[in-house]
């Protein structure tokens, strides 16, 4: 099963954001990937955006298992519970959702924003690429 860290930043709210996606393979490989999103998302926008890069990322590549960890107690619980109250997130939860259809086993877990370096740094480096 592959663990992929995700994270979202935002220099604004909105603004530029940038999503990261950082994965450990079983053999010990990674795979780092940031994205620049657009100029108009809101810092929980970019949460949810870095999961969903996640999400395709494994459909892309025929991953079926995947843990995902995130430092959004916001998407980690519209992820497990399948809902979301604000209007504004429920396209983005729909699309997650969607994706992880294709996926046998899909497990989203919170942790410590200081536990989620990697993607943290690989989301801020997404708003740079604007």
């Amino acid at each position: 099963m592959l663990h992929i860290y995700v994270d979202g930043a935002s220099s604004g709210d909105p603004g530029h954001s940038g999503a990261g996606v950082f994965i450990k393979y079983e053999n010990g490989d990674v795979y780092r990937k940031s994205y620049y999103l657009g100029a108009n998302y809101s810092n929980h926008e970019a949460e949810f955006l870095a999961l969903q890069k996640g999400l395709e990322y494994c459909v892309a590549h025929g991953i079926t298992e995947a843990m995902f960890y995130t430092d959004s107690q916001l998407v980690d619980d519209a992820a497990n519970h399948g809902k979301v109250d604000n209007p504004a997130y429920k396209p983005y939860l729909k699309e997650i959702l969607l994706l992880s259809a294709d996926l046998s086993l899909f497990f989203v877990k919170w942790i410590p924003g200081r536990t989620n370096k990697e993607a943290d740094y690989l989301a801020k480096q997404g708003i740079q690429k604007q």
